[in-house]
């Protein structure tokens, strides 16, 4: 049942490379994961909130890929762990013909709780009809992430996964990740295409950010952290010309570069300096108004 389902699915995708098959097969495994943490009462009782790059491709229809799924907690809980929710997807996987196994539990106690699926179904067991050839042998790994003491103040709705069934899942609003998408490009110490990707989709859309959330993050991480920002839309816009001004956009194109669909690569000649000022200036545009 499960193999007609995804031979389907697949059928939706626009497949002109090997590297946009396996984009695809990646993300109908997350949203197979998506759906068994629905099942299992993750966003119910767990309290639990999607977001980051895969929530804004599946839920939101962005069209670059992504290889991580993120949560965070509503409420901090140091005590959270992972097993019973992995319980539950490898039971649901194994009645159907995903085979997961689970890979690199923590080795030490951090807020951030990680744990790795992995499944060699596609090609073993699931013997699909691909527009081109695969690796029998090669692995899908999927990272799942979760915060288990965010930065407070975000907001969240109830969204959908459609696949392989439909199933509730909680996700953060976009004025909220924007917020949070803003502090991981001030924060982080080196040029990560993907959350410039982001950037790009979210000023296109005119998503107004939330500030108060942003602030919260940069106290809580990165080189702030502790020092009470007055973090207005004049500190935001200063400080993100500064980081486009001293990035190294070569290292962010390639970054970015097999997450996107072969069609939209030629864009990624157009990211400079200049290019993502001028993005910045939309951004200005709407920002303090």
């Amino acid at each position: 049942m499960i193999k007609q389902v995804l031979e389907e699915k697949i059928k939706e995708y626009s497949i002109n490379s090997v590297i946009d098959q396996e984009n695809v097969l990646q993300e109908l495994v997350q949203q197979y994961v998506l759906a068994s943490l629905s099942r299992a009462g993750f966003f119910s009782h767990g309290q639990a909130v999607f977001h980051g790059g895969t929530c804004l491709r599946i839920v939101y229809g962005m069209s670059r890929f992504s290889e991580d799924l993120d949560f965070f907690l509503k409420r901090p809980d140091p005590d959270f762990r992972w097993q019973k929710y992995l319980d539950v997807i490898t039971r649901d996987g194994a009645g159907e013909g995903f085979h997961f196994d689970v890979l690199d539990k923590p080795k030490r106690e951090t807020p951030v709780k990680k744990t790795f699926l992995r499944t060699d179904s596609i090609g073993r067991v699931l013997l699909l009809e691909l527009p081109f050839d695969r690796d029998t042998r090669k692995l899908i790994k999927v990272k799942l992430e979760i915060d288990t003491n965010p930065p407070m103040g975000s907001g969240y709705e109830t969204r959908y996964v459609t696949f392989p069934v439909i199933a509730a899942m909680t996700t953060q609003t976009l004025e909220s990740g924007f917020g949070m998408k803003l502090s991981a490009l001030l924060a982080r110490g080196y040029a990560k295409g993907r959350d410039w990707y982001d950037f790009i989709w979210y000023t296109n859309k005119k998503i107004v950010p939330d500030l108060d959330l942003l602030r919260n993050a940069l106290d809580q991480h990165g080189p702030w952290a502790g020092h009470s920002l007055d973090v207005d839309p004049d500190w935001v816009l200063e400080s993100m010309k500064r980081r486009i001004t001293e990035l190294d956009w070569d290292a962010a194109r390639q970054d970015v570069q097999r997450f996107l669909p072969l069609r939209d690569q030629e864009s990624l000649k157009l990211w400079k300096q200049d290019f993502f000022l001028h993005y910045l200036d939309i951004f200005a545009q709407y920002l303090v108004r």
